[in-house]
């Protein structure tokens, strides 16, 4: 019983590292000004 458990919060916990990791990635790609999870870009194209 104590082992599903341990595994539930294990993985709970892998999920959330990877969310935290992506969002920091996401921060390091984007080309303009990054504010509240979205990136803004000046000029350019909407394609």
């Amino acid at each position: 019983m104590f082992g599903l458990i341990r595994l539930v919060i294990f993985a709970a916990l892998a999920f959330v590292a990877g969310v935290l990791y992506e969002r920091s990635d996401q921060r390091g790609e984007c080309p303009g000004t990054y504010r509240a999870g979205l990136c803004y870009v000046e000029g350019g194209s909407d394609v």
